[in-house]
């Protein structure tokens, strides 16, 4: 795939097209209600583009609509580039996933962790095991987000400057350090919580490479795979109206729908320009095509035309359940907002994945992986149907609207071979 251009009929890969128009009026009624600024959709099957659709605007207030070449902040869909880049060192021998990540970032050796108190008042701990490499890949190190509003240490997050944002000018060593000073939210490997742990992972590929995140992405993952318009917040000579308008949803009544949205531009802004922080769990843009070389990629088993970047046993590993006894998150995940269904679903190093389609209550298939970004992007694979599904807006947050349940059933149902 070289452009965002439908290349096969989908009728020859096993689709129904005019039921995959049902994908389309779905979307295009949240346009039309005022629920959605606009967004962008690829179907892929069998590595066949077979579907491309869009409509809205990706700056409603001047009347710039959705293009192809829009450019998205991609917020969480960061953290799997990232763990890509940390299994390439892997598959080098840089490390084990077993080794304690203290190694390297010696400021977590002493990190203590909450058992009781307040956020002014924490009662800590030592911890029992150290933070280690797989705890950062499978978001079990006990680190949080400071968005999360449901924990004490959620609070002192916040309190330290961290929420949706870091504090000004402090690069990834530095906002790595003050993490470390704060208490774990529990004992590392003991429950699953959705945090900064893969911004700590882009730090540990900075150190074990001995370089920026930025270069290593750049040179070892974007450069190989073609993927040229996507950076660390736009580029000198990038055009600022390529990128789309960061929203928020409108609130609606309690457990309703929301009545709308409005442009968030201060946090928008950030991505303007490279950011001192470089965010490896949220601070990548990309556009449609970009990201799905990246899916293709995965979908591959690590290869892309005329190389490879991974292994295919290790993209195999990358896709299991880690989650022990093969638990889904809603039973060893803390019960608080995540980018993800929780019920029936499990998490490996980087992705989630489908461990039970009917406890997960969406059409899907065994095994499907994904994850998605805070503006309601998502993406995901599906190896039984050899599918690739990307979608692309910018309304915070990703829980306003069921979309990522709707992708699935509104592409699953159109396949009919």
């Amino acid at each position: 795939m070289t452009a965002l251009e439908v290349d096969t009929d989908p009728t020859e890969v096993g689709f129904d097209a005019h039921r995959l128009t049902r994908l389309d009026r779905r979307l295009d009624r949240w346009v039309d209600d005022g629920q959605l600024p606009g967004y962008l959709v690829t179907v892929a099957r069998r590595g066949h583009l077979v579907h491309v659709s869009s409509s809205g605007y990706r700056d409603v207030e001047a009347g710039l609509p959705v293009e192809r070449d829009t450019r998205w902040r991609i917020y969480s869909m960061t953290k799997p580039i990232t763990s890509v880049a940390a299994m390439m060192l892997y598959e080098e021998g840089a490390f084990e996933l077993s080794d304690p990540i203290s190694r390297w970032l010696p400021e977590f050796a002493e990190t203590r962790v909450y058992v009781a108190g307040s956020a002014q008042k924490p009662v800590t701990q030592p911890q029992v095991e150290p933070i280690r490499v797989r705890h950062l890949l499978t978001h079990t190190s006990g680190l949080t987000y400071g968005f999360h509003h449901a924990h004490p240490v959620d609070a002192m997050y916040r309190a330290a400057g961290h929420e949706w944002g870091t504090p000004a000018g402090a690069d990834s060593a530095e906002v790595c350090r003050q993490w470390a000073a704060i208490p774990l939210v529990f004992q590392p490997g003991s429950e699953w919580n959705y945090g900064v742990s893969t911004d700590v992972l882009g730090r540990l590929v900075e150190v074990v490479s001995g370089q920026p995140l930025d270069e290593f992405f750049a040179q070892r993952i974007f450069a190989p795979l073609g993927m040229t318009d996507t950076s660390f917040g736009l580029r000198e000579g990038d055009d600022p109206e390529s990128l789309a308008r960061l929203y928020g949803a409108v609130p609606g009544r309690p457990g309703g729908a929301p009545t709308g949205f409005a442009p968030l531009d201060a946090m928008g802004a950030t991505a303007l320009s490279k950011p001192a922080f470089l965010s490896g769990g949220g601070g990548l843009v990309s556009t449609a095509a970009d990201y799905l070389r990246f899916v293709e990629l995965l979908r591959r088993g690590g290869s892309y035309d005329g190389g490879r970047l991974l292994g295919s046993r290790t993209i195999a590993l990358m896709t299991r359940n880690h989650l022990p006894g093969n638990q889904d998150l809603e039973t060893f995940g803390r019960p608080l907002f995540a980018e993800t269904p929780l019920r029936g679903v499990g998490f490996g190093l980087g992705f989630s994945m489908v461990v039970d389609p009917v406890r997960y209550g969406v059409l899907s298939s065994l095994g499907d992986y994904s994850w998605g970004g805070a503006a309601s992007t998502a993406f995901y694979v599906d190896p039984v149907e050899d599918v690739t599904v990307g979608f692309y807006t910018q309304l915070l947050p990703s829980s306003t609207l069921p979309i990522r349940n709707h992708l699935r059933q509104l592409v699953n149902q159109a396949l009919v071979d």
